[in-house]
């Protein structure tokens, strides 16, 4: 905290005495597993110097992405660089800014600088770290849409529908074939025989 957020929390006491306070209680854990320091004008306390190295534990994080950060994600990294109204309109729905800034805090994403278009939207990019990442020597990795139809990556529900919108768009239906048109006579009933 700076000294005058400290003054503002111990009813107006002034900055001297404040400074005063802090200079004695830097001196007080000095010695100790925790000093207390300042650093660009504000004071906080941190683990000593020499015990650090006890303390520090490297872990590995798992992220999970939502849904919408996935889809943005994979936007991104087939259309890039793209600004937010076109991601929103390749997804159909509005993105919210927190999707965006957890894939920049990952490090996944970056600005790419400004579309040159009227109001200069902001556009999106892929960084190293994403190819790192997913393993891709470059986006060109990424794969084609047989490779994640394949991998049941697609959805069932645009497969199935794709499929009967082709077979609708054959001509007549089996029944139609199976059964020929009841108006017609055959050449049998027609008395013409071979």
């Amino acid at each position: 905290m700076s000294v005058e957020a400290l003054s503002s929390h111990l009813g107006g006491l002034g900055n001297a005495a404040i400074r005063s306070g802090l200079q004695t209680l830097e001196e007080h854990y000095s010695e100790r597993g925790v000093h207390l320091v300042e650093r660009g004008k504000r004071w906080h306390f941190e683990t000593a110097p020499d015990l650090a190295h006890l303390l520090r534990r490297e872990r590995e994080q798992v992220r999970r992405l939502s849904r919408a950060a996935t889809e943005v994600l994979a936007i991104i990294a087939y259309h890039e660089p793209v600004s937010r109204a076109e991601i929103e309109s390749i997804r159909g729905v509005q993105t919210a800014k927190g999707t965006l800034d957890v894939l920049m805090e990952a490090g996944w994403i970056k600005l790419a600088g400004r579309r040159e278009v009227p109001g200069r939207p902001v556009i999106y990019a892929t960084t190293p770290e994403f190819l790192d990442h997913f393993g891709l020597s470059s986006r060109r990795d990424l794969p084609g849409m047989d490779e994640l139809r394949a991998a049941g990556l697609l959805d069932p529900v645009d497969d199935a529908l794709e499929e009967a919108m082709e077979s609708a768009g054959s001509g007549s239906t089996d029944e139609e074939e199976a059964s020929g048109d009841p108006d017609e006579e055959s050449s049998e009933d027609a008395g013409i025989t071979s």
